[in-house]
């Protein structure tokens, strides 16, 4: 008897809860598929005592995974590994995994950011380590209590590495679970345009303390964010990254489109004077800037005010 393909999903907040928690309840009886969450604290004894609640548009669900656990070494080898936690957080929880993962696990980081993938392979450089984005707004509001909102879930992931045969594998995983998931050809392309919408949003809600729908209705700052997309753009095209010449004004309708009262989890970190993840999209375009010698006054501008909020942690 074949074993189960095992899928682990490490970090079980907005994005791991509805993405985890949709293969959770699509392979629940599967003879194929076995679904883990690996999760800590209060988010672990609540999916324990009484499941994993999902809460979308379409109603309320309570999900049981076939494990959950705080310890990775307890589960051996793993096949997919999707990490669906915070950039600041990723070296510690990675490095948690080098028990389960062997020189044929997957891991695919679904992180806010461009340099996940890099990181996660200098930490297990035998494990075979994809790209990907998702795009969604979603949060987790108490332990073990995910909710879904805006009806934007994408998910998008490639790999130079990957073969053609397990990249269809995992789209196919994705897929019959109700996920909107896609192969992309580009991922980097795909990455980077995920990074001009999510970075100058996630940076200005925080600087200015917002909802997403005040930052764009305010003239002075939808132009502040227009700079923003610039820099970025800008930065793209020293990394040899061809964006489409209409992508500022494509980024520029997705967010106006967004439900008003929306915001960024970077903005609601900040709110609670938490760990945020200013290093990986503010701070990151400014080095990056000065490593490529392009100019980001506007960002550099953004992160100096960003840094003077007050957090418990950084």
């Amino acid at each position: 008897m074949t074993s189960k393909f095992k899928v682990a999903v490490l970090g079980i907040g907005g994005v791991g809860g509805y993405f985890g928690g949709k293969l959770a309840a699509h392979y629940s009886n599967s003879n194929d598929v076995e679904i883990i969450f690996i999760a800590n604290g209060d988010s672990e004894k609540a999916i324990r005592s009484v499941g994993l609640k999902l809460i979308t548009s379409q109603g309320e669900q309570i999900i049981h995974p076939a494990i959950v656990t705080s310890q990775p070494v307890e589960l051996k080898s793993v096949d997919l590994i999707i990490c669906c936690i915070k950039s600041y957080d990723l070296k510690e929880s990675v490095a948690s995994l080098k028990p389960c993962v062997n020189d044929k696990t997957i891991i695919l980081p679904l992180l806010n950011g461009i340099d996940a993938a890099e990181r996660i392979k200098r930490i297990l450089p035998h494990a075979e380590v994809w790209e990907g984005c998702v795009y969604i707004i979603s949060r987790l509001i108490a332990p073990g209590v995910v909710k879904e909102s805006g009806n934007i879930n994408r998910l998008y992931f490639g790999s130079k590495q990957g073969t053609k045969e397990n990249l269809q594998l995992v789209e196919t995983l994705f897929t019959s679970a109700g996920i909107n998931a896609h192969v992309s050809s580009n991922i980097l392309q795909t990455l980077w345009e995920k990074f001009l919408f999510i970075s100058p949003l996630a940076t200005l809600t925080s600087y200015f303390d917002l909802c997403i729908g005040d930052v764009v209705s305010d003239q002075s700052h939808r132009e502040l964010l227009l700079n923003l997309l610039a820099e970025i753009k800008n930065l793209a095209g020293a990394k040899g990254i061809n964006l489409s010449e209409n992508i500022i004004q494509k980024t520029l309708d997705r967010i106006s489109s967004l439900p008003y009262e929306s915001t960024s989890s970077m903005h609601s970190d900040f709110q609670k004077r938490g760990k945020t993840e200013v290093n990986s999209l503010t701070a990151y375009v400014v080095e990056l800037g000065r490593v490529l010698n392009i100019a980001t006054p506007y960002y550099q501008k953004m992160l100096l005010g960003l840094n003077e909020k007050p957090v418990k942690q950084r």
